[in-house]
């Protein structure tokens, strides 16, 4: 877990926050009707577990998604991207400002709690703080915080509350190498050593932990 704390600490030292556009929360929700569809109006999706909340989570985290998206047919391999079919064509027209305001108005919104399965909850709960020394596996919170509200300035989202079903399809994700854009592969390397199991009592964990 030491090594993880160190990283964790070297990437908030040295994280490169860039020159941004500033968002404007209320454009952003005007923007934001197009959206509502799969993360509801105030960015707590409710319809499909598999869709993340977003209401709450870091501005630059969220321009950094969309973004991501945007560039998911790029073939620079210096940019940041991020394959899904349905976020892709969504993303493609939107500016940077465009983006910016998105993430004001979701960012402002607060992220309702869910319920985690009791008979995982105490396995989930002992990854998400302390990970697993026999396999290497890194204490969840090292990087996103006791409490969930992750490290913005260091580009670690919030997690508490999230969706189980989308938390376990995005670290599958990562441990497939379907999903690529994490910071210096710092999620891949997490992920590689969790087990299914692992994997789905510490999603449950989050989506119970209320930041």
């Amino acid at each position: 877990m030491n090594k993880w704390l160190v990283i964790a600490s070297i990437a908030l030292t040295f994280a490169v926050t860039g020159a941004q556009a500033a968002g404007n929360a209320d454009e952003g929700k005007t923007k934001s009707a197009v959206c509502a569809g799969c993360h509801a109006a105030d960015g707590n999706s409710g319809l499909n577990p598999l869709w993340p909340k977003i209401a709450g989570q870091h501005p630059g985290y969220i321009e950094k998604q969309l973004k991501a998206f945007k560039a998911s047919t790029s073939t620079d391999p210096k940019v940041s991207k991020r394959n899904d079919p349905l976020m892709a064509p969504m993303a493609m027209p939107l500016s940077e400002q465009d983006m910016a305001d998105l993430a004001a108005y979701f960012s402002s919104q607060t992220r309702t709690t869910g319920t985690a399965s009791a008979d995982v909850v105490a396995a989930g709960e002992a990854l998400y703080r302390a990970g697993n020394a026999e396999t290497g596996v890194a204490a969840c919170m090292a990087c996103h915080g006791p409490a969930g509200f992750g490290i913005p300035e260091a580009g670690f989202p919030a997690l508490a509350g999230q969706n189980a079903a989308y938390t376990e399809k995005a670290l599958k994700d990562f441990r497939s190498g379907a999903r690529t854009n994490d910071m210096n592969k710092m999620m891949q390397g997490v992920v590689e050593r969790m087990t299914d199991e692992e994997v789905a009592a510490v999603a449950q964990y989050i989506q119970g932990l209320s930041k």
